[in-house]
C-alpha cells in the first residue's frame, strides 16, 4: 500500500514526488507578505507556494537599535523562534509587559494580543523564525500609544513548576 493514503482503499495512489515533501531555499523567500514598519519579513510556507492548508512559517529581521510598530495578528496564533541576536517584546493593550529572548528561545503570541518586537542590541541584526496557524499572513498594524516603563514578566512553566 506504499503511496496510498493509509486506511483509504479507494484513493488512487498519491503522487509524492509533487505532492510531498517541499524544500524552500532560504535565498528564494517571498518578501511580498505582510508588513510592519521596523521590520523585514520574508514567506517560506504558505498556501500559494506551497500549499500549506493549516500555517504559515517565514523569517523576519530587524535592525540594530530598531523597533517594530505594534500589530497583531488576529485569529492567528504564532511562534517566535530566536536564530540570531536578543529581542525584547513588549505587549499589551499600551505595551506595558516586557520580556527578552535570546539565541534558542522560543515565544508564543496568542490571537489578538497587541505586541512589538525590539531589536535589544545596537550592533547586530535579529534574526527569527516565525510561525502561524493558519496560511494567511495577518498583520494588523495598531496606533498605541505605549506606557513608559513596561513591566518585566518572567515566564513560569505551569506544567513543570518548581517544588518547594
Amino acid at each position: 500500500m506504499s503511496g496510498d493514503h493509509p486506511g483509504d482503499q479507494q484513493n488512487p495512489p498519491v503522487d509524492w514526488k509533487n505532492h510531498g515533501v517541499k524544500v524552500i531555499p532560504g535565498d528564494q523567500l517571498d518578501v511580498n507578505t505582510a508588513q510592519t514598519s521596523g521590520m523585514n519579513r520574508a514567506a517560506a510556507i504558505t498556501l500559494a507556494r506551497t500549499g500549506a492548508q493549516k500555517l504559515w512559517a517565514g523569517t523576519v529581521h530587524i535592525h540594530p537599535n530598531a523597533k517594530t510598530g505594534a500589530h497583531h495578528h488576529g485569529p492567528l496564533e504564532s511562534v517566535i523562534y530566536i536564530v540570531r541576536g536578543r529581542t525584547r517584546m513588549r505587549w499589551g493593550a499600551k505595551l506595558e509587559f516586557v520580556a527578552e529572548a535570546g539565541p534558542g528561545d522560543f515565544i508564543f503570541v496568542p490571537p489578538y494580543v497587541p505586541h512589538q518586537e525590539i531589536n535589544a542590541s545596537s550592533s547586530e541584526t535579529l534574526e527569527c523564525v516565525l510561525v502561524r496557524s493558519d496560511n494567511e499572513a495577518v498583520a494588523i498594524n495598531l496606533e498605541i500609544e505605549p506606557v513608559e516603563k513596561p513591566e518585566t514578566v518572567l515566564w513560569v512553566d505551569p506544567i513543570h513548576r518548581a517544588s518547594g
